[in-house]
Protein backbone atom coordinates (compact mmCIF):
# COMPACT_ATOMS: atom_id res chain seq x y z
CA UNK A 1 0.00 0.00 0.00
CA UNK A 2 1.37 3.44 -1.02
CA UNK A 3 0.46 6.41 0.47
CA UNK A 4 1.47 10.20 -0.51
CA UNK A 5 3.37 12.25 2.53
CA UNK A 6 3.17 15.35 2.10
CA UNK A 7 6.90 16.31 2.79
CA UNK A 8 6.95 20.25 4.90
CA UNK A 9 10.35 21.29 4.38
CA UNK A 10 12.11 24.16 6.27
CA UNK A 11 13.40 25.73 3.67
CA UNK A 12 12.13 26.61 -0.07
CA UNK A 13 11.43 23.93 -2.58
CA UNK A 14 14.59 22.87 -4.66
CA UNK A 15 13.92 24.85 -7.52
CA UNK A 16 14.25 27.96 -5.87
CA UNK A 17 17.18 27.08 -3.42
CA UNK A 18 18.99 26.13 -6.77
CA UNK A 19 18.41 28.99 -7.88
CA UNK A 20 19.56 30.92 -5.04
CA UNK A 21 22.62 28.62 -5.11
CA UNK A 22 23.38 28.51 -8.48
CA UNK A 23 23.24 32.74 -8.53
CA UNK A 24 25.34 33.26 -5.17
CA UNK A 25 28.07 30.88 -6.92
CA UNK A 26 28.21 32.96 -9.95
CA UNK A 27 28.31 36.49 -8.13
CA UNK A 28 31.09 34.91 -6.03
CA UNK A 29 33.14 32.33 -7.66
CA UNK A 30 32.17 31.67 -11.53
CA UNK A 31 31.83 35.78 -12.40
CA UNK A 32 35.66 36.52 -10.85
CA UNK A 33 37.40 33.73 -12.28
CA UNK A 34 35.63 34.00 -15.74
CA UNK A 35 36.85 37.54 -15.88
CA UNK A 36 40.12 35.90 -15.01
CA UNK A 37 40.39 33.40 -18.13
CA UNK A 38 38.92 36.52 -20.19
CA UNK A 39 42.18 38.56 -19.47
CA UNK A 40 44.56 36.25 -20.28
CA UNK A 41 43.00 35.65 -23.54
CA UNK A 42 44.14 39.07 -24.74
CA UNK A 43 47.78 37.51 -24.80
CA UNK A 44 46.97 35.01 -27.01
CA UNK A 45 48.13 31.45 -26.82
CA UNK A 46 52.06 32.63 -27.81
CA UNK A 47 51.85 34.96 -25.25
CA UNK A 48 50.54 33.20 -22.53
CA UNK A 49 53.03 30.26 -23.37
CA UNK A 50 55.94 32.90 -22.82
CA UNK A 51 55.09 34.13 -19.83
CA UNK A 52 53.79 30.80 -18.46
CA UNK A 53 56.76 28.78 -19.54
CA UNK A 54 59.77 31.61 -18.21
CA UNK A 55 62.33 29.41 -16.65
CA UNK A 56 61.97 31.84 -13.21
CA UNK A 57 58.01 30.95 -13.56
CA UNK A 58 58.38 27.03 -14.07
CA UNK A 59 60.77 27.36 -10.73
CA UNK A 60 57.90 29.19 -9.09
CA UNK A 61 55.73 26.46 -10.16
CA UNK A 62 58.01 23.45 -9.11
CA UNK A 63 58.47 24.64 -5.56
CA UNK A 64 54.65 25.69 -4.67
CA UNK A 65 53.48 21.90 -5.95
CA UNK A 66 56.33 20.63 -4.55
CA UNK A 67 56.38 22.48 -0.50
CA UNK A 68 52.73 21.87 -0.85
CA UNK A 69 52.32 18.44 -2.00
CA UNK A 70 54.75 17.37 0.99
CA UNK A 71 52.87 19.96 3.33
CA UNK A 72 50.09 17.50 2.67
CA UNK A 73 51.70 14.71 3.33
CA UNK A 74 53.47 15.56 6.66
CA UNK A 75 50.13 17.21 7.75
CA UNK A 76 48.19 13.58 6.70
CA UNK A 77 50.66 11.44 9.29
CA UNK A 78 50.96 13.90 12.08
CA UNK A 79 47.45 15.02 11.44
CA UNK A 80 46.24 12.11 12.08
CA UNK A 81 47.96 11.51 15.40
CA UNK A 82 46.83 15.16 16.69
CA UNK A 83 42.81 14.34 15.57
CA UNK A 84 43.46 10.43 17.25
CA UNK A 85 45.09 11.95 20.21
CA UNK A 86 42.10 14.85 20.76
CA UNK A 87 39.31 12.15 19.80
CA UNK A 88 40.20 9.33 22.02
CA UNK A 89 42.11 10.86 24.95
CA UNK A 90 41.27 12.58 28.05
CA UNK A 91 43.81 14.61 29.85
CA UNK A 92 44.51 17.90 31.88
CA UNK A 93 45.15 21.13 28.81
CA UNK A 94 42.96 19.03 26.08
CA UNK A 95 40.83 21.59 25.87
CA UNK A 96 43.15 24.32 25.21
CA UNK A 97 45.44 22.01 22.62
CA UNK A 98 42.09 21.66 20.83
CA UNK A 99 41.51 25.59 20.35
CA UNK A 100 45.33 25.69 19.55
CA UNK A 101 44.79 24.03 16.21
CA UNK A 102 42.72 26.28 14.91
CA UNK A 103 45.42 29.64 15.43
CA UNK A 104 46.68 29.47 12.19
CA UNK A 105 43.12 30.64 11.27
CA UNK A 106 42.80 33.42 13.31
CA UNK A 107 46.62 34.57 12.81
CA UNK A 108 46.77 37.11 9.55
CA UNK A 109 49.19 35.06 7.50
CA UNK A 110 52.06 37.98 7.49
CA UNK A 111 52.20 37.54 11.35
CA UNK A 112 52.00 33.46 10.85
CA UNK A 113 55.63 34.41 8.44
CA UNK A 114 57.03 37.03 10.59
CA UNK A 115 56.59 34.54 13.70
CA UNK A 116 58.37 31.64 11.66
CA UNK A 117 60.92 33.79 10.34
CA UNK A 118 61.81 34.53 13.93
CA UNK A 119 62.17 31.56 15.29
CA UNK A 120 64.10 29.40 12.57
CA UNK A 121 66.43 32.19 11.89
CA UNK A 122 69.73 31.31 12.41
CA UNK A 123 69.81 33.24 15.72
CA UNK A 124 66.21 32.39 16.43
CA UNK A 125 65.00 29.56 19.27
CA UNK A 126 65.33 26.88 17.28
CA UNK A 127 67.26 28.40 14.31
CA UNK A 128 70.44 28.40 16.36
CA UNK A 129 69.91 24.77 16.58
CA UNK A 130 69.77 24.09 12.94
CA UNK A 131 72.23 26.29 12.39
CA UNK A 132 75.49 24.30 13.50
CA UNK A 133 74.04 21.20 11.52
CA UNK A 134 74.34 23.19 8.37
CA UNK A 135 70.16 23.24 8.30
CA UNK A 136 68.80 26.40 6.42
CA UNK A 137 65.58 27.03 7.43
CA UNK A 138 64.58 30.21 6.36
CA UNK A 139 65.31 31.85 3.05
CA UNK A 140 65.24 28.07 1.37
CA UNK A 141 62.70 25.78 0.12
CA UNK A 142 62.70 24.12 3.77
CA UNK A 143 61.53 26.82 4.67
CA UNK A 144 58.40 27.50 2.54
CA UNK A 145 57.40 23.70 3.52
CA UNK A 146 57.82 24.55 6.97
CA UNK A 147 55.08 27.79 6.23
CA UNK A 148 52.93 25.50 4.71
CA UNK A 149 52.69 22.82 6.94
CA UNK A 150 51.89 25.39 9.66
CA UNK A 151 48.83 27.19 7.77
CA UNK A 152 47.77 23.59 6.69
CA UNK A 153 47.49 21.69 9.71
CA UNK A 154 43.99 22.36 10.84
CA UNK A 155 42.72 21.05 7.57
CA UNK A 156 43.56 17.57 8.37
CA UNK A 157 42.47 17.46 12.01
CA UNK A 158 39.34 19.47 11.42
CA UNK A 159 38.07 17.12 8.70
CA UNK A 160 39.42 14.23 10.59
CA UNK A 161 38.21 14.47 13.96
CA UNK A 162 34.41 14.19 12.92
CA UNK A 163 35.24 10.69 11.20
CA UNK A 164 37.36 9.51 14.04
CA UNK A 165 34.50 10.53 16.94
CA UNK A 166 32.07 8.43 14.36
CA UNK A 167 34.25 5.72 14.58
CA UNK A 168 32.80 3.15 16.85
CA UNK A 169 35.65 1.52 19.67
CA UNK A 170 33.70 -1.42 19.44
CA UNK A 171 35.09 -2.22 15.98
CA UNK A 172 38.75 -2.01 17.11
CA UNK A 173 37.82 -4.50 19.74
CA UNK A 174 36.16 -7.02 17.92
CA UNK A 175 39.20 -6.82 15.06
CA UNK A 176 41.62 -7.92 18.63
CA UNK A 177 39.24 -10.45 19.96
CA UNK A 178 39.76 -12.10 16.48
CA UNK A 179 43.14 -12.08 16.66
CA UNK A 180 44.33 -8.87 14.13
CA UNK A 181 47.23 -7.20 15.79
CA UNK A 182 47.49 -3.16 16.01
CA UNK A 183 48.26 -2.74 12.40
CA UNK A 184 45.95 -4.91 11.07
CA UNK A 185 43.11 -3.23 12.87
CA UNK A 186 44.51 -0.07 11.81
CA UNK A 187 44.54 -0.87 7.99
CA UNK A 188 41.18 -2.79 8.12
CA UNK A 189 39.08 -1.06 10.37
CA UNK A 190 40.08 2.74 11.01
CA UNK A 191 41.76 3.45 7.50
CA UNK A 192 38.66 1.97 5.58
CA UNK A 193 36.54 4.54 7.73
CA UNK A 194 38.31 7.73 8.04
CA UNK A 195 39.93 7.26 4.18
CA UNK A 196 37.36 10.24 2.54
CA UNK A 197 38.01 12.49 5.35
CA UNK A 198 41.99 12.14 5.10
CA UNK A 199 41.57 12.79 1.85
CA UNK A 200 39.11 15.88 2.15
CA UNK A 201 41.77 17.51 4.39
CA UNK A 202 45.07 16.54 2.48
CA UNK A 203 43.23 18.45 -0.57
CA UNK A 204 42.24 21.32 1.47
CA UNK A 205 45.71 21.70 2.98
CA UNK A 206 47.45 21.44 -0.74
CA UNK A 207 44.81 23.30 -2.31
CA UNK A 208 45.61 26.22 0.64
CA UNK A 209 49.54 25.67 -0.17
CA UNK A 210 48.93 26.47 -3.51
CA UNK A 211 47.16 29.96 -2.71
CA UNK A 212 49.18 30.87 0.48
CA UNK A 213 51.26 34.30 0.43
CA UNK A 214 51.43 35.83 3.47
CA UNK A 215 53.52 33.64 5.56
CA UNK A 216 55.66 32.31 2.64
CA UNK A 217 56.56 36.24 1.75
CA UNK A 218 58.84 36.44 4.68
CA UNK A 219 60.19 33.21 5.59
CA UNK A 220 61.26 32.62 1.53
CA UNK A 221 63.39 35.39 1.00
CA UNK A 222 61.90 35.90 -2.78
CA UNK A 223 64.82 34.53 -4.23
CA UNK A 224 64.09 34.31 -8.16
CA UNK A 225 64.62 30.82 -9.37
CA UNK A 226 65.09 29.89 -5.99
CA UNK A 227 62.41 30.54 -2.90
CA UNK A 228 59.78 32.65 -4.99
CA UNK A 229 56.36 30.94 -5.25
CA UNK A 230 54.08 31.39 -7.91
CA UNK A 231 51.80 33.69 -5.62
CA UNK A 232 55.19 35.85 -5.67
CA UNK A 233 55.52 35.39 -8.71
CA UNK A 234 52.11 37.02 -9.43
CA UNK A 235 52.66 39.89 -6.95
CA UNK A 236 55.99 41.00 -8.89
CA UNK A 237 53.77 40.81 -12.49
CA UNK A 238 51.56 42.85 -10.61
CA UNK A 239 54.26 45.58 -9.38
CA UNK A 240 55.60 45.43 -12.97
CA UNK A 241 52.01 46.49 -14.34
CA UNK A 242 51.48 43.36 -16.28
CA UNK A 243 48.01 42.62 -15.16
CA UNK A 244 47.83 40.34 -18.24
CA UNK A 245 51.00 38.13 -17.19
CA UNK A 246 49.49 37.91 -13.70
CA UNK A 247 46.25 36.57 -15.00
CA UNK A 248 48.31 33.92 -17.22
CA UNK A 249 50.20 32.52 -14.13
CA UNK A 250 46.50 32.94 -11.85
CA UNK A 251 45.38 30.83 -14.75
CA UNK A 252 47.70 27.82 -14.72
CA UNK A 253 47.31 27.62 -11.22
CA UNK A 254 43.66 27.94 -10.82
CA UNK A 255 43.74 25.27 -13.60
CA UNK A 256 46.05 23.06 -11.55
CA UNK A 257 43.75 23.40 -8.38
CA UNK A 258 40.98 22.50 -9.83
CA UNK A 259 42.62 19.24 -11.39
CA UNK A 260 43.92 18.26 -7.77
CA UNK A 261 40.15 18.73 -6.54
CA UNK A 262 38.56 17.18 -9.20
CA UNK A 263 41.27 14.01 -8.79
CA UNK A 264 40.83 14.13 -4.76
CA UNK A 265 37.11 13.86 -5.21
CA UNK A 266 37.13 10.91 -7.43
CA UNK A 267 39.64 9.30 -5.12
CA UNK A 268 36.70 9.87 -2.33
CA UNK A 269 34.00 8.41 -4.29
CA UNK A 270 36.17 5.51 -5.10
CA UNK A 271 37.18 5.05 -1.28
CA UNK A 272 33.54 5.64 -0.05
CA UNK A 273 32.44 3.24 -2.49
CA UNK A 274 35.10 0.23 -1.92
CA UNK A 275 36.67 1.06 1.46
CA UNK A 276 35.22 -2.01 2.53
CA UNK A 277 37.24 -4.11 -0.03
CA UNK A 278 40.48 -2.14 1.23
CA UNK A 279 40.15 -5.15 3.83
Amino acid sequence: MSHNIRTSRVLPGFGLSLGYTLTYLCLIVLIPLSALVVKTSGLGWSGFWNIVTQPHVVAAYKLTFGASLIAGFVNLAFGFVVAWTLVRYQFPGRRLLDALIDMPFALPTAVSGIALTAILAPEGWVGQWLAPLGIQAVYSPLGVTIALTFIGLPFVVRTLQPALADLESESEEAAASLGANRWQTFWRVILPAVLPAALTGFALAVARGLGEYGSVVFISGNMPGETQIAAQMIMIKLEEDSVAGAAAIAVVMLGSSLVLLMAVNLLQWWASRHGRRLA
